[in-house]
């Protein structure tokens, strides 16, 4: 606890993963909110659709007033370079920047290289979500089994990059690695 403030000390990175719809961002959600800290979300998803468009104003609605909202699909570090001490970031997620990228036909190695200086030069707490991918089977086609292979890639190294690391199953959290502030 940080007695000067009042407030528990977050780690620097956060990386909570899980399956889809596993509960995996309310939980971020709820993490990012008992900070106290002025929370900022970055979205990395892109709206191509009425049902997609629909999804994202509900989270909005839900999340409240309370939060700053970033649309950031691809580059992160715009966003996350004007954060401070004061701040706590939520990114949500990990698998929507990467299949952005993927989509895209980008250097998924010089991205996730550029993502994680990016995290580790961020002046305020950030925790990122992600999908864990690599409990089914073997995609039947080369874009999914690339997908699958570049998402396990990413999640390696956030989770090694990361204080603490949680994996969410049925909205129950798992803590990998560190402790719970």
């Amino acid at each position: 606890m940080d007695h000067q403030k009042g407030y528990a000390v977050y780690p620097d990175l956060t990386f909570v993963l899980g399956g889809a719809a596993s509960g995996k961002s309310s939980y971020a959600e709820q993490l990012v909110v008992s900070s106290g800290k002025k929370r900022s979300y970055i979205a990395t998803s892109q709206v191509f659709d009425d049902e997609m468009r629909n999804k994202v104003q509900r989270h909005i609605a839900q999340r409240g007033g309370s939060w700053t909202t970033i649309e950031a699909p691809f580059d992160l570090a715009p966003a996350l370079c004007d954060l401070t001490a004061n701040d706590i970031c939520l990114i949500d997620c990990g698998t929507m920047w990467l299949t952005n990228h993927l989509l895209a036909e980008n250097d998924l190695e010089q991205a996730q290289t550029k993502l994680l200086q990016d995290l580790a030069s961020c002046g305020a707490p950030v925790v990122i979500v992600s999908n864990e991918v690599g409990h089914g089977i073997v995609p039947d086609n080369a874009l999914a089994r690339r997908f699958r292979e570049a998402q396990g890639r990413l999640n390696i190294a956030l989770a090694a990059q990361a204080d603490l690391v949680v994996q969410v199953t049925a909205g129950l959290p798992l803590v990998l690695k560190g402790h719970l502030p």
